[in-house]
């Protein structure tokens, strides 16, 4: 009797641990997942509507206080949506200096993907998952784009730094060629 006892009473802790830990354990099995992911070689414009060739490589431009441009500015109307580029987990919703409203999220190979000036966040919170084409937010001129025309900046962050993202934009649907 006791036998089954304990052996209902572990099941119990059993389940009841696993009902509060089974999101996270879930989602860091998904984070391993994207993290052993290739890199996608190419990726769509993350503003819906935007061309690559309306696109102006401003990588590495200068920038006050003796930084350089770490990422790409895609002007656009104010309101335009804002696009997940890969599939992934939002890693962060908020605010900071330069970008204003922003959001990151983790994406294969570990890339994070950085999202900032947006006018307003889309329905979406950190630890959700996204895949290509959701809506993050939305253009605007938030941080230190006040006084600029809209824009989304799009950077793309690896362990050792940001690379740059113009190379890699592809048209909306397009296939990539490998």
């Amino acid at each position: 009797m006791r036998i089954l006892i304990r052996s209902a009473l572990l099941a119990a802790l059993l389940l009841g641990g696993y009902a509060l830990l089974g999101p996270y354990i879930k989602q860091m099995l998904y984070a391993m997942r994207l993290a052993a992911m290739p890199v996608p070689a190419s990726l769509p414009v993350p503003v819906r509507g935007v061309a690559p060739r309306q696109l102006r490589d401003t990588w590495h431009g200068a920038r006050s206080e003796g930084r350089r441009h770490e990422g790409i500015d895609i002007f656009a109307k104010r309101g335009t949506a804002v696009l997940a580029a890969t599939e992934g987990i939002v890693l962060r919703v908020g605010t900071n200096r330069l970008g204003g409203q922003v959001v990151w999220v983790l994406g294969p190979g570990g890339q994070r993907h950085y999202y900032a000036h947006l006018d307003r966040y889309a329905d979406i919170d950190k630890g959700q998952r996204v895949r290509p084409g959701t809506i993050l937010g939305y253009v605007g001129t938030t941080g230190n784009a006040k006084g600029t025309p809209p824009h989304l900046h799009y950077g793309i962050y690896e362990m050792d730094g940001a690379i740059n993202p113009y190379p890699m934009l592809r048209p909306q649907g397009a296939v990539a060629q490998r």
